[in-house]
């Protein structure tokens, strides 16, 4: 089997493992509240930090004449 194919099936596995962890911790043990807050802070955090990308970008990329449209008058 070639490298490529077990890095493959060992990330899917841990994937995998990963889930019934988190499972686990938010609905089984005693961490759940932390589990939960970390998890919502995370979600926001990622979608704010594409969003503020997104934004940075549009404000530090310089117009390529292509892009820019003839007034039609």
């Amino acid at each position: 089997m070639t490298r490529r194919k077990m890095t493959g099936i060992l990330i899917f596995c841990s994937c995998i493992v990963g889930f019934f962890v988190y499972a686990y911790l938010l609905m089984l043990s005693e961490w759940s509240p932390i589990v939960l807050h970390l998890s919502v802070l995370m979600i926001a955090g990622g979608i704010l930090g594409v969003v503020s990308w997104i934004g940075y970008m549009m404000a530090t990329t310089k117009s390529s004449p292509s892009s820019i449209l003839p007034d039609d008058k």
